[in-house]
């Protein structure tokens, strides 16, 4: 079983290199690329959370995302996930009216001139199925 395991290891970090470390730009999209396949298709797949934790780390670690997190890291919590939500489900200001309210409002809140209300923080994870507290301002 342990040359099993070692060679099935072995075989996919080929077929997906970013699972073995890989700090290659093509890599990392074609695992972006497997993740979404799969999270479409096969939800509850493994592999997800394997590659999950690699892309998170190479887009961490990458040259071309250092100015996003650097701008990411100086935002509130819940400004910061909200920027990440609207980047992952292609939306914009515009599409919160229902959550915030106008789109002029979500500009103030995203430009840090406004806060988000626990009223807000509320519909926002009621929308996106995440923790209320994903939203804390740190």
């Amino acid at each position: 079983m342990i040359a099993e395991a070692i060679q099935a290891s072995d075989n996919l970090i080929k077929a997906v290199p970013l699972l073995g470390g890989s700090q290659s730009k093509a890599d990392y999209e074609q695992a972006l690329e497997l993740v979404e396949y799969l999270v479409e298709h096969q939800p509850s797949h493994p592999l997800i959370d394997m590659l999950a934790d690699k892309v998170a780390k190479y887009e961490e670690h990458a040259p071309e995302f250092s100015a996003f997190n650097a701008r990411i890291k100086t935002l509130p919590g819940g400004v910061a996930l909200l920027r990440v939500l609207i980047d992952q489900h292609d939306l914009n200001q515009s599409s919160f009216t229902q959550e915030i309210g106008q789109r002029s409002y979500v500009s103030r809140i995203l430009k840090g001139e406004r806060k988000l209300t626990d009223k807000h923080k509320a519909a926002l994870a009621k929308r996106f199925n995440v923790p209320f507290e994903a939203f804390r301002e740190d």
